[in-house]
């Protein structure tokens, strides 16, 4: 008699449900749209920045100048610092040509300022030329100014070797120049002028002292030498 195989019952699998359920757990809602940044804005923002750093520190330099600038001072005038120049050309007094060239630049300067002459940048035939159409001189003035700077000329290319009293009238005839034509105040109530002695007079002081001496010991004035006498 032939036997049967034992039957075999089958189960179902137990997973199916736990796979359900977890496919169920992750159904969730959609995420919102990530928002990427704009290059631009930061951008904006790096070059405020740095124009906010830019304005403090030009303020802060502007803020450390005015604290560390001096005080304004007013400007001399001109012939105040002809004056100057001249009282400073005296160091040169032993030295002829340095001398004449301190002195008459000097006045050059001065006249430019004053008068406008252009008297730095021309020879002095051409300032010569040009003085005898101006009417800002007078005509004794034009004729010492051209002696003037004729005698420098002299000194300073000619190599004409003056004495210390040629020296000195030439000093002297600057400072009577600066002296006849620097501006004077209008009104009425100006300062009366300073007792102190003029430059021009201290030096025809110096200039009278030294005449003094060489008369004293038997020698002719050198002025005599470098302005004859129309008498001769």
């Amino acid at each position: 008699m032939a036997t049967r195989a034992p039957l075999k019952i089958l189960t179902p699998p137990q997973s199916a449900p736990a796979t359900n359920a977890a496919a169920e757990l992750d159904i969730r809602d959609a995420k919102p749209p990530v928002e990427i940044p704009n290059p631009w804005v930061w951008a904006a923002w790096a070059l405020a920045l740095l124009a906010l750093l830019l304005g403090a520190w030009a303020a802060w330099t502007r803020w450390r100048r005015a604290r560390t600038r001096p005080p304004s001072v007013p400007s001399v005038p001109a012939h105040v610092r002809a004056r100057e120049k001249l009282q400073a050309a005296l160091k040169f007094l032993s030295q002829p040509e340095p001398f004449c060239v301190a002195v008459s630049n000097a006045l050059r300067a001065y006249l430019e300022e004053r008068f406008d002459l252009h008297a730095p940048e021309r020879t002095t035939e051409e300032f010569l030329l040009e003085l005898q159409t101006s009417e800002r001189l007078g005509a004794d003035q034009k004729a010492r100014l051209g002696d003037f700077l004729s005698r420098c000329d002299l000194v300073k290319f000619a190599r004409y070797e003056p004495t210390e009293v040629e020296l000195l009238e030439l000093h002297a005839a600057a400072l009577r120049l600066v002296d006849e034509t620097e501006p004077h105040p209008l009104s009425s109530d100006a300062a009366p002028p300073s007792p102190e002695t003029p430059p021009s007079a201290r030096g025809g002081s110096r200039l009278e002292s030294l005449e003094s001496d060489r008369f004293q010991q038997g020698e002719a004035p050198a002025a005599a030498a470098f302005n004859p006498s129309p008498h001769g």
